[in-house]
């Protein structure tokens, strides 16, 4: 299974995902009007990065399902926000039509992952092991 070979949140195909896109954003927004700079262009650079910084995090807190799957939630929410900014910066103009539907078909899949981890978080999760004198240690 692919999850042995996950060391680190990097290694996560959606967090790769994520983070590509996320660049991909900075460097189409970089042509949106001065006047978005503190608006559009702050906001939709702002949620796709924290789709990848929610990912390490939720990745740091796989010892307790809930705290592992409530980042996931906030990932979740970031990449929706995302692809809602992506429809606005279309809307406006400021980002073509193609361009715009290939960066939201990447948070389409991106949000289809997460979802995934959410409903299923076992796998990632670290295991607890009984180690000396009864103790539960992370594996």
């Amino acid at each position: 299974m692919e999850k042995n070979a996950i060391t680190f949140h990097r290694d996560l195909k959606v967090y790769q995902m994520a983070f590509d896109a996320a660049m991909k954003i900075f460097e189409v927004s970089k042509k949106f009007p001065v006047e978005e700079r503190y608006s559009l262009t702050d906001q939709i650079r702002r949620c796709s990065r924290s789709v990848c910084a929610n990912l390490a995090e939720a990745w740091r807190k796989r010892r307790y399902v809930a705290a592992f799957v409530a980042k996931l939630n906030d990932c979740e929410a970031e990449a929706a926000e995302t692809q809602t900014w992506i429809e606005f910066a279309v809307k406006c103009n400021y980002l073509d039509i193609d361009t715009g539907r290939e960066i939201y078909s990447t948070y389409n899949k991106i949000l289809g992952s997460l979802v995934n981890m959410i409903n299923n978080p076992n796998p990632w999760l670290i295991k607890k092991t009984v180690g000396h004198a009864g103790r539960k240690t992370d594996s």
